[in-house]
Formats: C-alpha cells, structure tokens, sequence
C-alpha cells in the first residue's frame, strides 16, 4: 500500500521555495490565499497524518508533498507538545507559543529535511516562506487542538498524545 500524497496541487498553485503555496482556511494573517474548498492542506496532514507516519519511505511526488511532509512533521512536534497538557485551554497556549516561535526555514542549519527542500532565492522569498509556515503552524495547532481534546471531558485523547509520541517519522 503506497502513502498518502496531497491532492492540492494544481497547475496555478504558486511555489516558496520547492515548497507549493497552497489556500488555507485559517483566521492567522499571513501570505496563503484564502481556501473555498472543504479541504485544506492541514486537513489532509491531520487526516493522513496515523497512516503516513507508519511509511518508511515517502516518494514526494509534486510540490504539495512537501507541504504535506512539512505539515506532518509538525505535527508529531505538536502531539509532543501536547501530551504534557492536561486541557484544551493549556493545549492552545502551548501550541500558539510553539507556533510563534523562530524556527529554521529550508537552507538554515536545524531544519530537518534541508536535502529535500531547496532554500529560498531571495530575501523577499525567504520572508514569504517564514511567513506561510507561520501561518501554518498557528492554524495546524489550533485544528490539532481540536482534535485531540475531548469537548465533554477536557482531556487529552489517548489515541492522539499517548501513542503517537511513540512514532518516529521517515521520510526519505
């Protein structure tokens, strides 16, 4: 059984990068153009998200795979995050603080996958791309939250936090 890869990629879709630029349906500030669909790229991470982490290997296949492997990435750092809260209104402050919070960008030393990512050609790309992951991040916590909290109890799910902390992510 293959992965899972991103079905947003259209031949207008806009790159940073290798990376494609892709609509979110978020209320964060930042350069994405507004999604009008049902799906975004955050909800596909979040939904592919159980069943990518088991594949050894993922072939990226258009510009949208790497979004998507950057978004589940992130993911498994939020789920690290959020096994140490105990309700959903801690969950959201630590998500909005990891959201915010510098990170390195494709071409800096730290970021994870810089073999598969080209880094940006110029300042104002750089400052696009910084942007967009930001932009990412803050909506990818605040859906994940979501997801993971159960609205009647207040706890965290144990089929999110305690037995995806365990995964490790491949990619090749």
């Amino acid at each position: 059984m293959p992965a899972y890869h991103s079905s947003l990629m259209d031949s207008d879709t806009k790159l940073v990068g290798n990376m494609a630029l892709l609509p979110l349906k978020t209320q964060f500030k930042g350069p994405a153009p507004k999604e009008t669909k049902d799906t975004d790229i955050i909800d596909e991470a979040i939904y592919y998200f159980k069943a990518n982490v088991f594949f050894k290997n993922y072939e990226i296949k258009n510009e949208a795979d790497r979004t998507l492997i950057y978004v589940t990435l992130y993911i498994s750092e939020c789920l690290k995050k959020l096994q140490k809260c105990s309700s959903k209104g801690q969950g959201e402050k630590e998500m909005y603080t990891l959201g915010i919070t510098n990170f390195p960008i494709p071409g800096e030393p730290g970021f994870p996958l810089n073999a598969m990512y080209v880094k940006p050609t110029s300042r104002q790309e750089e400052e696009t791309m910084r942007a967009y992951l930001q932009q990412i991040r803050q909506e990818t916590g605040l859906r994940l939250c979501d997801k993971v909290f159960d609205p009647q109890t207040d706890k965290p799910s144990k089929w999110w936090v305690y037995e995806e902390s365990k995964i490790r992510v491949y990619i090749k």
